[in-house]
């Protein structure tokens, strides 16, 4: 194969467009056929979901790699670098590799409708798992699950974290047909773990895994939290154990449940026989939640002013955002920058958002989804009298806020993970530098 640069292939691969979607199973297949299927070297955990998808993978990932196996984890999107969606035991693949990878799918791809940018970044991650002799890979969806790439797989247990209305028009308009792509990924006499709460998706998930024969084990069902007062401690009451002072460094109340469904999965995976030690002690549990970390999801990456970037992208992540704010944030004065891409209910979001903010500043993502900030402007002026601003460059906006926030006050970066991707970006190499 001849060689080309890093930079190279990742032209290439947005050069496809990097939002193209064409879902089905087919091309993918293909591609991991003509790779000798590395798909099936290595154990999966296959998750999906409208939100909490990547904490709860990422919380897996450490578990396994705390109880010493060598595990991939494989999300999406990054924030800023390609590499970030490709982890083998917390360590980001190396370019030179992410180019062998792509050279060999790239070879592989002979189907006839070529890859995606997601079929190729899938069969990718396989492939390099498979190279590097991963054990366990925790695998996201990227979208839905039926027909998303990942479902290729047969993985040992399957995740659905929580559903909300999303990618209609791809995944329906209901919660049902949502609720009915996102089971797709529940296997045949396959264990899964949800934490949807809603009664009208709860009954299609049931009736997708009894027709399945595949035990589904639901949140506040089956096993639940209790929380200290105003700690991120809990107390996980679960499918066969209880473990007391569970800590996540993750914030938000949101983080508990994601953390619940990670420790409910590690226990399926592992069970242990009655009256005897658990094969996974509670310790390696405990270590695995507390050393997750997620970034671009209420993180703190200032102090003074306060600055918390989180990529709030849709209705249900922006109702948990909105809910941490007003618990945290809302001593002082608080900034909001905000962009959101075009397939989101912006108006709801901005509803959540705006009542909590002193000022707004509105911003844009290189991308072509990204709705024009006038528009995001114009529409909250509609519920909101205070200063608002349009920057239309995302680092440009992140600078500005800072300049002019005192020491006292607070900034929150939100509405797109590209966004979020982008300001952490500016802080980190230019502000913080």
């Amino acid at each position: 194969m001849n060689q080309i640069s890093y930079e190279e292939c990742l032209e290439r691969m947005y050069g496809l467009g990097r939002f193209g979607i064409k879902l089905g199973l087919d091309t993918i297949s293909e591609i991991l056929t003509n790779l000798d299927s590395p798909e099936k070297s290595f154990k999966s955990i296959h998750i999906a979901g409208t939100n909490g998808k990547g904490s709860i993978a990422s919380y897996i990932a450490e578990i396994l790699k705390a109880a010493g196996f060598k595990v991939g984890l494989y999300t999406s999107p990054h924030l800023v670098r390609f590499n970030e969606r490709f982890v083998i035991n917390g360590i980001e693949v190396a370019d030179d590799e992410m180019v062998q990878a792509y050279l060999a799918v790239n070879q592989a791809d002979t189907a006839e409708r070529k890859a995606t940018f997601f079929e190729l970044a899938t069969a990718m991650a396989f492939y390099l798992f498979d190279r590097h002799g991963v054990e366990w890979a925790v695998i996201e969806t990227g979208m839905g699950g039926r027909l998303d790439a990942t479902n290729i797989l047969s993985p040992e247990l399957s995740v659905i974290s929580n559903l909300s209305i999303e990618h209609t028009e791809y995944l329906g308009t209901t919660l049902e047909e949502i609720a009915m792509e996102k089971g797709g990924i529940i296997k045949h006499s396959t264990p899964a773990v949800t934490g949807v709460t809603q009664q009208n998706a709860l009954k299609v998930l049931t009736s997708i895994a009894r027709d399945k024969l595949a035990p589904l084990y639901l949140l506040d069902t089956d096993f639940h939290t209790d929380q200290e007062p105003d700690t991120n401690r809990f107390t996980y009451a679960g499918i066969e154990r209880t473990i007391p002072g569970v800590e996540t460094r993750l914030p938000g109340r949101h983080q508990l449940n994601n953390a619940a469904i990670a420790i409910a999965a590690v226990e399926l995976l592992f069970p242990s026989p009655k009256n005897t030690p658990p094969v996974l002690p509670d310790q390696i549990i405990l270590e695995g939640i507390f050393n997750t970390r997620w970034p671009g999801r209420l993180e703190t990456v200032m102090e003074s002013p306060l600055v918390v970037i989180d990529g709030a992208h849709n209705l249900g992540a922006a109702v948990n955002l909105a809910r941490y704010l007003k618990e945290n944030l809302s001593h002082n004065k608080l900034t909001l920058v905000l962009g959101i891409l075009d397939d989101k209910d912006f108006i709801s979001m901005l509803q959540h958002f705006v009542p909590l903010a002193h000022r707004i500043i509105f911003t844009r993502a290189d991308n072509t989804r990204s709705i024009d900030p006038q528009i995001l402007a114009q529409t909250a002026r509609n519920i909101f009298t205070g200063e608002i601003r349009v920057i239309d460059k995302v680092g440009d906006a992140v600078a500005y806020a800072i300049s002019t926030t005192s020491a006292r006050d607070s900034i929150c970066i939100a509405g797109s993970l590209y966004v979020a991707g982008e300001a952490r970006n500016k802080i980190f190499s230019d502000i913080l530098c």
